[in-house]
């Protein structure tokens, strides 16, 4: 399985991977620079739930040896430079906070000063329930940005892997030049129970899942895991002025 990059050999399944996994496809040896590792989140709204959210963020440390869903850089991929998204789905679900927010938006300045294009790899339950509105506000936030990246003719490369939910699928996540799913990820807003209880009927089959949107129109393309590389180059070769 790690020498098919966590796919089954047999039936093509992709099992989800961490950040660093994902880095080892994406970018050459070597080649990925982080940057921004040490924001940290603010409790703003001093919540609490079963557990404190600050407690909840010293327990992803603790876990994740970082702060935030968000792992954010410069990297080459086939030599071609390019700034680099890549959430962390074992950090509270993915889920998309001022810090995440924060640094997608410097990734986004970076590559605008540089002339670089910008790829996310969202893996995300949504915008992150313990900020509020703080979190909801990342929305707008980072698609402002990407709108700044699309008037300078710089491209922007989605990569949706499993789970894409919530906040994240209604903003930027579903905002790229160039929308790539990964086989059989689940892509969405809400969950299928709950919309099924909000319409009272009954789904189709396999609705959120990127071969359904493939077939709808929703993304672009769907890319395996073992040739997403030479894709994510190409692609970027082509869109850069």
């Amino acid at each position: 399985m790690e020498k098919q990059n966590h796919v089954c050999p047999k039936c093509g399944f992709h099992l989800r991977i961490g950040v660093q996994e994902r880095l080892a496809i994406i970018a050459d040896e070597g080649s990925f620079v982080e940057f921004d590792a040490s924001l940290k989140p603010i409790d703003p709204l001093n919540f609490v739930d079963k557990k404190s959210y600050a407690a909840r963020i010293e327990e992803g440390y603790a876990k994740n040896g970082r702060y935030s869903s968000v792992v954010s850089g410069e990297c080459t991929i086939n030599s071609v430079p390019v700034q680099l998204v890549v959430f962390d789905f074992n950090f509270m679900g993915g889920s998309l906070g001022s810090v995440e927010g924060e640094k997608i938006l410097r990734a986004i300045n970076r590559a605008l000063e540089k002339r670089q294009g910008v790829i996310i790899v969202s893996a995300s339950g949504g915008a992150r329930m313990q900020e509020s509105t703080f979190a909801l506000m990342q929305m707008s936030k980072t698609s402002a940005a990407l709108a700044r990246l699309a008037q300078a003719n710089l491209p922007y490369i989605s990569l949706l892997t499993d789970p894409t939910m919530g906040g994240v699928s209604a903003s930027f996540a579903t905002l790229g030049d160039i929308i790539i799913a990964e086989p059989g990820a689940l892509v969405g807003f809400a969950g299928q129970r709950v919309i099924k209880q909000t319409i009272g009927s009954d789904l189709p089959d396999g609705f959120q899942r990127a071969e359904f949107l493939l077939e709808k129109g929703s993304i672009d393309m769907i890319v395996g895991r073992n040739e997403l590389k030479d894709t994510l180059s190409d692609l970027l070769t082509l869109l850069l002025p």
